[in-house]
């Protein structure tokens, strides 16, 4: 029987790296939206976390994951997960920031997280779980 846990404990740093990409892509996006354009929490972090899971997506797809599965059904899957997740971070986080008077930012990196580890969970069982090291890059090359 084949030990997968230092497998899986790799897989893991690879998301948490790309997902910190991805991270940096939403926070770069959301300040500008919201610093330069002045625009309010929900629409600057909305077009802020799309940017982002489109990114996190395509690059832990191919790089952490290795999955051959069909893209339009991993990617509706993914758009499930949002369905799910961005209504209350949306609305909770207008209402920490509008009526609470929390930082934005302290929301946005709060919301982060939870959305990382949530995330990664949904994508390594749901998502990708069955089709895990099937591309071209998980298999033995032979020369």
């Amino acid at each position: 029987m084949e030990n997968k846990q230092p497998k899986e404990w790799i897989r893991a740093l690879k998301f948490l790296i790309i997902s910190l990409s991805a991270g940096i892509i939403q926070i770069v996006s959301f300040s500008l939206l919201n610093e330069l354009i002045g625009w309010s929490y929900w629409p600057s972090y909305l077009i802020a976390i799309t940017l982002s899971v489109v990114w996190n997506f395509t690059i832990n797809r191919r790089y952490t994951f290795k999955s051959a599965n069909n893209v339009p059904i991993a990617m509706a899957k993914v758009v499930f997960f949002y369905l799910v997740f961005t209504p209350p971070t949306t609305i909770g986080g207008e209402y920490l920031v509008g009526s609470l008077g929390w930082n934005e930012y302290l929301v946005l990196v709060l919301t982060m997280v939870l959305n990382f580890v949530l995330e990664f969970l949904y994508q390594r069982y749901l998502v990708f779980g069955k089709t895990i090291d099937t591309n071209k890059l998980a298999k033995p090359r032979i020369e």
